[in-house]
């Protein structure tokens, strides 16, 4: 054997040291993997080798001083990310032939060996994102043979040798984030004329400043020197002087980033702007945070038809934006905030149809905001605050149905808001504040329901708060303050789970502060002083945490001292009148309650009657108790490693034994993540409520201010992940089948089987747990989604594991149940295929589902799982034609409408049938 290549596989553990065997070996690959512990040393014996592999791994360790000695053929050494430390060896020069060097992203320390430069052979070195520190050795000028050098993002000292940039066939250099410092060489790139790419960013170099042009003697001739450049990055220096127009040189810039440096225009246009215009391919041009104090030329309307990004912001820029503008038809982003610019918005933006982002904040734009930006399709970010506009907001914002952010806060609009702008179902965030917009706030803000941000402070806003606020269960910021709103605070603003930060001070509200104000665990800052509000102040919850400053200026308030507030009154006829009222509603509500319950009895008895008759589907209905702290301490050990099952994103999951004798799962939530209390919340929610056989069972809880877990059931043969990727464990074709039917039944009953649709939003391989008799349950409930009545769909913020999300959820923050049969039909894929959809070959244009697309139905054994088939094998006919149906119903499942996806009781018979097929 001469080649052993083993990348792209879950391989984990460490590397045998019986490789080192294999003595005729000359290539060796185990790259994107996850290998752990050090590379052993019987490796860097294997005299025949030339190109060694251990890129995207989790090594450790140090490399062997003599590391060349054992191999003197080597020409390429690949060992990037990964947790490699120590100083590189110096003699490392002994690999007379090596070509390629690739070290970054590691823990490598200590200074860069100037033998190097002596591996005359070198034509890539990567040493970028390590601990290196000392300076850039000046041998490294030496390697006449380098095309691309990359230290950036270490911790070197000094000046960049100018030995360099007399290597003739460098292409690349990428020395960014180093700390370095003084000038760049006075005869730069006199012998580098091929150099296409030069990151410089983000260090303390400075410009060699000619007194006669005003300007950067080094960056001038820089310009005029590079006829191949394509990326200059200068950001983040001290550069100062003008823009050289010879940057322009070269026909083949696509982009180029002088921001954050000191940078002047010589003239009151900016003339480094129309020089640019005869780059044709140039796709980002920022010059962001350089105190330029000139206008934007007609002539920007000039430049490239193919620039995307164009950043101007904070640069002393005025005079008016000029129409022309409306030219550069395919930019993304348009920045230009923090100028003095004037004038109105230019209409001609309706003709920047890519446009996704515009920010024109902290100016003084001023004329009204033109109905012709509501034709834009791709439009997420409106950022037009702190300016001097005038008259209404548009009607037509609503037809911006991709709109995510707006801000127009701090300008001089005046009218009501349009009723359109309720209807923008994925609105993140909204900042109307510091106007002078009026009328009363609608129902239709409840429409907002993924919204993190409200803020209508400092208007005219009168008339009560809509109790439809209620709905925005994202909502985390909310500003009402500053208006002359009236009536009581909404009952149901206690609902708003998310909220972090309330203020509803200087209004005309009257009434109590709800008593639900308390179930909000995430409240930080509260704000109702200067109104009318009277009763109680609630002490539950956060309020413990709050002073007099959010409660001031309402005489009707009492309680707890440490408000600043008067006692209540605890005795007087007041107080009996009160304490009989209370009474009374609590013998109704025992009677209410009582007369409930045996409704509730008298239905479920006649419902459970009717599963027993009708399904096998469902478990017994069990009741949830709660185990101590102290109990599922001393089940797990002290959650002790030894017992640990799994982590996540909200917690981790360990194997305990209860006093009972019965296994358990542990589910322990991570109360440092604030999103871990919602996470507990919805798990418990869900599964308090469903009994399937395929979902996995909760036994019992345990739930405190400082702790909170599930106990769950034990599932003594773990994930689907482990059996797919582990070479301890082996599914075939039926195994896999059974598994998939199993959680397309869980799925079934979530969206028909219940009240309410619910939505997983997280269907995984890691998701789905295997019971002692191979029989697969769904899991993990921690971000699912419960519809409301008459609800088929929802909008949210959008969570989830990267390449199993459906488009109208990562895109829109739509979620349906038809989300969950596009995640469904991905995790389907890749159990027989046995590639993660986020494998590193899948990038660009190709993903998981267009490499299906591509091998159906003539290439099925090129992507199905090598271990499902074997030619030789009796039923392998039968065996590729289930395989074939599968794969079709993977595509049907995952199409790109959500509406043309079939639904999960369709994906049940069908699997049901392939089965049937498989069997007979």
């Amino acid at each position: 054997m001469s080649d052993l290549d083993l990348s792209f596989n879950p391989l984990q553990g460490k590397i045998p040291e019986e490789i080192g065997n294999l003595h005729h070996l000359k290539t060796l690959y185990l790259q994107y993997n996850r290998l752990t512990g050090i590379i052993p040393l019987t490796i860097f014996n294997i005299s025949t080798l030339e190109h060694l592999g251990f890129t995207g791994n989790n090594l450790s360790g140090n490399l062997p001083v003599d590391i060349c000695h054992g191999l003197p053929r080597l020409k390429g050494l690949y060992l990037s990310s990964n947790e490699l430390d120590g100083e590189i060896p110096s003699n490392i020069s002994e690999c007379s032939q090596l070509q390629l060097l690739s070290l970054s992203v590691n823990k490598f320390r200590g200074s860069i060996p100037s033998e190097i430069g002596s591996i005359r052979t070198l034509q890539i070195l990567y040493l970028g994102s390590n601990d290196l520190s000392g300076a850039i050795p000046r041998e490294l000028g030496n390697l006449e043979n380098l095309g691309r050098l990359g230290m950036g993002e270490n911790f070197l000292t000094g000046s960049i040798p100018a030995s360099i940039f007399n290597i003739s066939s460098l292409q690349y250099i990428n020395v960014s984030q180093c700390n370095l410092s003084g000038t760049l060489p006075a005869n730069i790139c006199s012998n580098c004329s091929q150099l296409e790419n030069v990151y410089l960013h983000v260090n303390e170099l400075i410009s060699v400043l000619d007194n006669q042009l005003s300007g950067s003697l080094d960056l001038l001739v820089l310009g005029y020197e590079l006829p191949n450049l394509e990326v200059l990055d200068l950001s983040n220096n001290n550069f100062h002087g003008g823009i050289p127009n010879s940057f322009a040189n070269s026909s083949k810039l696509t982009g180029i980033n002088l921001a954050y440096n000191n940078f002047i225009s010589e003239s009151p246009e900016l003339s480094f702007i129309i020089s640019f215009t005869k780059c044709r391919y140039l796709m980002k041009l920022a010059f962001v945070d350089n105190p330029l104090n000139g206008i934007l030329p007609v002539s920007v309307g000039n430049l490239s038809t193919s620039l995307q990004y164009l950043y101007g912001y904070n640069c002393d820029l005025w005079g008016s934006i000029p129409k022309e503008i409306g030219n550069l038809s395919s930019v993304i982003i348009l920045s230009l905030y923090g100028n003095q610019l004037t004038g109105s918005i230019p209409t001609s933006v309706v003709d920047l149809q890519k446009l996704q982002g515009l920010d024109l904040s902290r100016n003084k734009i001023s004329g009204s905001i033109p109905d012709t930006l509501c034709e834009h399709h791709n439009l997420n970010t409106l950022l037009f605050a702190q300016n001097l506009i005038t008259g209404a907001i548009p009607d037509c914002i609503g037809n911006i149905t991709t709109l995510r952010s707006l801000y127009i806060d701090a300008n001089r609009l005046t009218s009501s808001i349009p009723a359109s702008l309720w209807l923008q179902n994925n609105l993140l965030k909204l900042n109307l504040s510091s106007n002078f917009l009026s009328g009363s706030l609608p129902q239709e803000i409840g429409n907002l329901k993924v919204v993190i941000l409200i803020d209508l402070s400092v208007n005219r806003f009168s008339g009560s708060i809509p109790s439809t606020i209620g709905r925005l269960q994202s909502l985390i910021d909310l500003s009402l303050s500053n208006n002359t709103l009236q009536g009581s605070i909404p009952e149901s603003m206690g609902k708003l789970m998310s909220m972090e930060r309330l203020d509803l001070s200087y209004n005309n509200l009257s009434g109590n502060i709800p008593k639900s104000f308390e179930a909000l665990r995430y409240l930080t800052y509260l704000d109702v002083s200067f109104n009318d509000l009277s009763g109680e102040v609630p002490t539950g919850g956060r309020f413990k945490n709050f002073s007099s400053q959010s409660f001031m200026s309402n005489e009707g308030l009492c309680g707890d001292p440490i408000y600043g507030l008067p006692p209540c009154e605890t005795t007087g006829p007041k107080r009996r009148k009160l304490m009989l009222r209370v009474v009374f509603s609590l013998l109704g509500i025992i009677v209410s309650i009582t007369i409930a319950m045996a409704l509730v009895y008298a239905v479920g008895r006649y419902r459970r009657k009717n599963l027993v008759e009708n399904t096998t589907d469902f478990a017994p209905h069990t009741t949830l108790s709660r185990v101590s702290y102290y109990e599922l301490m001393q089940a797990t050990q002290g959650y002790s490693e030894n017992h640990l099952l799994g982590s996540g994103s909200f917690g981790s999951v360990y194997r305990g034994t209860l006093n009972d004798g019965t296994d358990v799962a542990v589910k322990v939530f991570d109360l440092q993540n604030q999103n871990a209390f919602k996470s507990f919340d919805v798990e418990c929610e869900v599964l308090r409520n469903l009994r399937h056989r395929n979902l996995c069972k909760v036994i019992s809880t345990c739930s405190n201010q400082d702790f909170k877990a599930l106990v769950l059931e034990y599932m003594s043969n773990g994930s689907l992940e482990k059996w797919l990727y582990s070479d301890d464990c082996l599914l075939d074709i039926l195994q896999r089948i059974n598994i998939m039917i199993a959680v397309a039944c869980a799925l079934e009953y979530l969206h028909y089987g219940y009240s309410t649709y619910i939505v997983h939003c997280d269907l995984k391989p890691s998701n789905v747990l295997l019971d002692e008799d191979m029989v697969a349950h769904l899991s993990d409930f921690g971000i699912a989604k419960l519809l409301g009545e008459g609800e088929s769909n929802a909008h949210t913020i959008t969570i989830g594991t990267l390449g199993y999300i459906a488009p109208e959820y990562g895109l829109e923050g739509s979620v349906s149940i038809r989300c969950d049969v596009y995640s469904y039909s991905i995790m389907l894929m890749e159990v027989f295929t046995r590639r993660k959809p986020s494998s590193e070959i899948f990038s660009g244009e190709l993903s998981l589902r267009s490499w299906i697309i591509d091998s159906m139905p003539n290439a099925i054994t090129r992507i199905v799982d090598s271990n499902l088939l074997a030619p030789k094998e009796e039923d392998y006919t039968e065996k590729l034609k289930c395989l074939s149906s599968v794969m079709e119903l993977t595509l049907n499942c995952s199409m790109e409408s959500a509406n043309e996806r079939v639904n999960m009781k369709d994906v049940v018979v069908a699997l049901k049938k392939i089965r049937f097929q498989l069997l007979t």
